[in-house]
């Protein structure tokens, strides 16, 4: 009987100072100084997880990431609360890491002291950058000098596992101040650093107000300098856009990468979920809430709860949805992987495979599914090969 994959849990907080124009996620501006109504939203989370336990079957829990929105706007009062229920209906797996993502412009250290002692264990920053041209046009609320005290105050707080968010392909940015962001933050030496280039994504102010961005060859010499000098510093590349120092990988993210389960709660919070049929398969569903704060929040008193919509992962599109996954990965996956989590024969794939090989993009090794270098600066390309639809 194959087996579950591992199970992780994503926590959804949607509000935040001001949305960025670049922001794609499920995030709405409250401005400084708001009251939020923190203790119904954790209400609502524990009604929400509590509708999808049964679900999980009592599966024990990996990893929790708690993302936004702006999670770091909530109280460690809220988290004590949040965590003390989440430890009443969850089991957690020993040493499990929790994740929370926090703004620099919104923390400071006794913040940072609340939230280690409320259980949280890692911390990622949302820099993006250290330049204040840059930080201006992405709409950030915060200054490279906040950006770096937050990491000092975090150090002091007692955490010793620390992500820094950076981005590159900014407005006006140029290959110097690209690699200026790089230095400034391995200056202050994170665990974890994602490097990963702005997109304009539909239904964001950017998409439809579309800034200058650097021209194609600048970005190609921004990322081959940049991996570098990362690379240089001690932090080993291991996916697309992360990189890490010894032990100090994401579980959560890996997770995902690896084609394993996640439950998601909150406002517009999605999860996928492995079941077993009644025939001793196993069935993969797609499931996602109610976006709105204020609809999430009236839906913990409405029967019909807390999910706005859900779809099965079938049988065509599991292998494009597995691979985009698995082939972010530098190193790939182990071939058995694709058959444990998808229940078929890799040699269904081999004549894609194949071509894949002939183009360069994917190693020739039959042990293991990795992209090649090249299959990485073109996974977009890669992934196209899988289309079962095309």
């Amino acid at each position: 009987m194959r087996a579950l994959p591992p199970l992780a849990l994503y926590i959804h907080v949607p509000w935040c100072v001001r949305k960025c124009p670049y922001c794609d996620f499920n995030s709405h501006g409250v401005g400084r100084g708001a009251e939020l109504p923190e203790v119904a939203y954790v209400e609502a989370l524990l009604a929400d997880l509590d509708a999808d336990l049964e679900a999980v079957q009592g599966r024990e829990i990996v990893s929790i990431f708690i993302g936004g929105g702006t999670p770091s706007l909530l109280s460690p009062a809220a988290y004590r609360r949040l965590f003390a229920g989440l430890r009443e209906r969850l089991r957690f797996a020993a040493g499990i890491e929790i994740t929370l993502e926090a703004n620099p412009g919104t923390v400071e250290q006794q913040r940072f002291e609340g939230f280690r002692e409320a259980g949280i264990n890692r911390l990622s920053l949302g820099v993006q950058s250290f330049h204040a041209a840059q930080l201006e046009a992405l709409g950030r609320i915060h200054s490279g000098d906040e950006a770096a005290r937050a990491m000092t105050s975090a150090r002091a707080a007692g955490f010793d596992n620390v992500n820094l968010d950076l981005m590159h392909g900014l407005p006006g940015q140029t290959l110097e101040t690209a690699l200026a962001d790089i230095d400034q933050a391995l200056a202050l030496e994170p665990t974890h650093l994602s490097w990963y280039q702005l997109t304009l994504e539909p239904n964001t102010e950017f998409f439809s107000h579309p800034p200058t961005l650097p021209d194609e060859e600048h970005l190609w010499d921004i990322q081959d300098a940049g991996h570098e000098r990362i690379e240089a510093a001690g932090l080993s590349r291991y996916e697309i856009s992360a990189y890490a120092r010894g032990g100090k990988r994401a579980r959560h993210n890996l997770n995902y990468w690896q084609f394993g389960d996640y439950l998601g709660i909150g406002a517009g919070a999605h999860g996928k979920l492995t079941r077993r049929d009644g025939a001793g398969g196993l069935r993969l569903e797609r499931r996602w809430k109610v976006r709105q704060p204020d609809a999430y929040l009236r839906r913990s008193r409405d029967p019909r709860g807390f999910v706005a919509g859900s779809r099965e992962i079938d049988a065509d599109t599991l292998p494009l949805e597995f691979l985009m996954n698995a082939l972010r990965l530098v190193e790939g996956v182990d071939a058995g992987c694709w058959q444990n989590h998808t229940g078929r024969a890799l040699s269904e794939l081999s004549p894609r495979l194949a071509v894949a090989r002939e183009r360069g993009l994917l190693e020739a090794s039959e042990a293991r599914l990795q992209a090649t270098p090249q299959g990485l600066l073109f996974l977009n390309d890669l992934l196209a090969l899988f289309d079962t639809s095309r």
